[in-house]
């Protein structure tokens, strides 16, 4: 591997092309006419967006590295969508608000400190290389987190809540690092035990 590729790839990953999918549970379907965003919890008002209120908000696009837990890494991903910051300019935080829970489709959660969550290249992404997100992938909305590793970039997102305690999500209660930075060194699970992720490979 090239050194200027290297240094942007974490110990113990290897590169790939083509981008795997990792779920645990089965792909929720989206049907546009139900589908809603929402933001909860300490806020001075909670918000509700349709499917075509959400899309019609600024979208950006970045270049963004993308790493996983299950050792595969992912370089130059092109993603289209919301900035979080740009988002946050409709929310009204309470000033107790310290970390955000991400709720997602099928009971999914992830958590993030609140600083990291309006980071500026964190986005609600929905499309992925020049494409529309494939199901799998996480259509109609995920979460995208740069620079940290894959499982708290959510999928099939729905609502984000801000509180004042730090609520561990899906797979934080199953062992995974609470706060995981994929430019880190070290260990990736506080149990040393990883669970099992349901891993189809894409052609």
């Amino acid at each position: 591997m090239p050194n200027e590729l290297a240094a942007r790839v974490p110990p113990g990953q290897h590169l790939v092309e083509d981008f795997p999918v990792l779920s645990y549970g089965p792909t929720p379907r989206f049907n546009p006419q139900k589908w809603d965003f929402r933001v909860l919890g300490l806020v001075e008002e909670q918000l509700r967006f349709s499917y075509q209120e959400f899309r019609a908000l600024p979208l950006s696009r970045q270049r963004a590295d993308f790493h996983c837990v299950t050792t595969w890494s992912k370089l130059d991903n092109l993603w289209e969508g919301v900035r979080v910051v740009d988002l946050m300019t409709r929310v009204r935080l309470k000033p107790e608000a310290r970390y955000v829970v991400v709720h997602c489709d099928g009971g999914y959660t992830t958590n993030l400190p609140l600083e990291e969550f309006v980071d500026e290249d964190v986005m609600l992404a929905w499309r992925h290389d020049g494409r529309d997100l494939e199901p799998d992938h996480g259509w109609p909305l995920r979460l995208v987190v740069p620079k940290l590793y894959g499982w708290k970039s959510a999928k099939w997102v729905r609502a984000i809540e801000f509180s004042f305690e730090d609520r561990r999500g899906f797979w934080e209660v199953r062992g995974y690092h609470n706060h995981r930075r994929s430019v880190d060194p070290g260990a990736l699970f506080v149990s040393g035990r990883s669970r099992r992720l349901r891993i189809r490979k894409k052609d």
